[in-house]
């Protein structure tokens, strides 16, 4: 197989158009930098796909796999820990997502993450912040999307404020101006139903600031370069998108009568269907932000993977800072996450585990479930792994993409209690839960005593635990909990064995 350890690979999966870019890694002595070496778009128009009942028609879907299929040749040669391909608004609200993902992946060859909304933002941020010049002060970030809109406000590359709101050009496009006609009154409809969407943030917005506005991506890229190719700009302005431009537009577009008719110069075919969807999304944000002119760059979510990517490889992971954060909220008992995380881990090294990868991966996983098992103490100790739960699950977890948390939260679910709770759980991985439940149920003293030596391995579909019987004897509370654990495992057909060894 050819390798390229020097190249990253991001996938974006979005409602709009399926992107994929690869990124030349180059190291310099103040730090990593990132260059485009190749980049593909198909326009899948996913989010038209979308019933009204949420369901992703077969068009749509068989659109996607072969725009897949495509990317799938071009990175044939990667190694997984080379590309993310990450899923959005469309995916996180279609019924039938997973049936298509499953599909997808097989087309693509590499795993697609589904990634909550304030993930996509904070990734547009990262990706923005990355391509555009230094500024000192502090940056306002709009991305419209196929299916929805993220806002973010930040300083540096560090997010301040972030969030996506449910209007995208595709969607609004659909709702607005099904069949392509365009008048002021719908015109109008569809700018103030934006607004009514964006006055939810734009009071704390207004209230933040920022000194530069940015679009971000295809449809504020695609909006410029009507406005900058036709002359629509304000006086004096060559680049970019002036309150003024847009106006121009929508008066162009309003003559047409049809967006089908517009004759305009740098229209392209494939942008035409999501034209006056994205232009009075736009009208909204500049009218609702009190925005006069806004910068445009290419670079947005895609970026910004490859960027949180590249910082996974160098042990930079967001998804450990983000775990960080939580223990420091929720008030964990560090001593005791790490006493149980080291302790699972530990087990989980003697298993077999054949892919590297993977295993650190795992590792990681258990480490993160160790740390933030007992957050849902800070609600109530009754059921606390339930609260714990539900918080992992329901969180903004920067890093962590919807698939991420789901398999998160089933562990943290499952470290203490019934196991027939989890029986019909798609995301729980019964190694690794093994793993956690032992360590939880060894550590329960809280305190550091001295463990001898425990065995465990895989056996018969289920596990084997062996401990010596002189220290067995002496610890009555764990020899009574580890034959409750083995029924617990028995009950929903998995065989546990505890064998008992002489020194």
């Amino acid at each position: 197989m050819v390798t390229h350890p020097h190249l990253l690979a991001a996938v974006d999966l979005g409602s709009n158009s399926f992107r994929l870019i690869v990124g030349r890694v180059e190291e310099t002595l103040a730090g990593s930098q990132i260059y485009q070496v190749d980049a593909l778009r198909e326009p899948v128009r996913l989010a038209a796909g979308l019933s009204k009942d949420k369901m992703l028609d077969r068009a749509s879907q068989v659109r996607g796999l072969e725009a897949l299929k495509r990317f799938g040749e071009r990175l044939r040669d990667f190694y997984p820990d080379q590309v993310r391909a990450v899923a959005t608004n469309t995916l996180r609200v279609a019924k039938n997502a997973h049936d298509f993902i499953v599909e997808a992946e097989a087309a693509l060859g590499f795993p697609i993450e589904v990634i909550a909304g304030r993930e996509e933002a904070r990734l547009i941020y990262a990706g923005a912040a990355h391509a555009v010049p230094a500024s000192a002060g502090k940056r306002l970030v709009v991305d419209i999307g196929g299916g929805s809109t993220e806002f973010i406000i930040g300083s540096h590359y560090t997010p301040i404020h972030m969030e996506s709101l449910y209007i995208g050009c595709v969607s609004h496009s659909r709702q607005f101006f099904p069949a392509g006609n365009v008048d002021e009154y719908t015109m109008r409809q569809a700018e103030l139903a934006a607004k009514r969407e964006i006055q939810i943030i734009s009071r704390e917005y207004k209230q933040t600031g920022w000194d530069q506005a940015i679009g971000s991506s295809g449809t504020a890229r695609a909006l410029a370069e009507l406005i900058e190719a036709n002359e629509f700009n304000d006086p004096g302005i060559t680049h970019g998108i002036s309150r003024g431009g847009l106006e121009k537009l929508k008066r162009a577009l309003i003559k047409s009568e049809n967006v089908n008719r517009l004759k305009l110069i740098a229209l392209k075919p494939d942008r035409i269907p999501v034209l006056a969807g994205g232009l009075s999304i736009m009208l909204g944000v500049f009218e609702e932000l009190g925005i006069e002119y806004a910068d445009t760059t290419d670079a947005a979510l895609r970026l910004g993977v490859l960027y949180d990517l590249l910082g996974r490889s160098q042990h930079q992971d967001m998804r450990t800072v983000t775990v960080e954060g939580f223990e420091c909220r929720y008030g964990v008992d560090a001593a005791q996450a790490d006493r149980i995380g080291e302790l699972a881990i530990s087990f989980y090294d003697q298993l077999e585990e054949t892919d590297e990868d993977q295993r650190e991966e795992n590792r990681m996983f258990l480490a993160w479930a160790a740390s933030l098992h007992e957050i849902g103490l800070s609600i109530a100790h009754s059921a606390y792994h339930k609260h714990s739960a539900y918080i992992v699950s329901n969180a903004d977890m920067p890093g962590f993409s919807r698939t991420d948390q789901a398999r998160l939260a089933a562990l943290v679910l499952g470290h203490a209690g019934k196991l027939g709770k989890l029986a019909q759980a798609r995301d729980i991985d019964w190694t690794l839960l093994f793993c956690l439940r032992l360590a939880a149920l060894l550590q329960r003293r809280r305190v550091n005593v001295g463990l001898p030596g425990i065995g465990v391995k895989a056996a018969n579909g289920g596990f084997e635990v062996r401990l010596p019987n002189d220290w067995v004897a002496s610890n009555p509370l764990t020899d009574y909990s580890l034959v409750q654990e083995a029924m617990e495992w028995e009950k929903i057909g998995r065989p546990y064995r505890v064998i008992y060894m002489d020194d």
